[in-house]
């Protein structure tokens, strides 16, 4: 009977313990994150009339007459 047990145990979890492709699969995840963010960006940015130059050339201005 403790060896039934111990067999139905390690045939639970060993494939529980099996962690191949995890690594890719967390890489995926970052991966998917990263397009999301840059999609809700460049959505916001491309809604305004003068879109990603005019927000450089705004902080550009602001910092220099900040600085003299």
């Amino acid at each position: 009977m403790k060896n039934l047990l111990m067999n139905a145990w390690m045939n639970m979890m060993v494939p529980v313990k099996n962690e191949k492709g995890a690594q890719s699969l967390e890489w995926l995840g970052l991966a998917a994150l990263l397009i999301l963010v840059l999609g809700i960006v460049s959505t916001a940015v491309s809604s305004q009339s003068s879109g990603i130059t005019g927000i450089i050339e705004s902080i550009i201005s602001k910092i220099t007459s900040m600085v003299g």
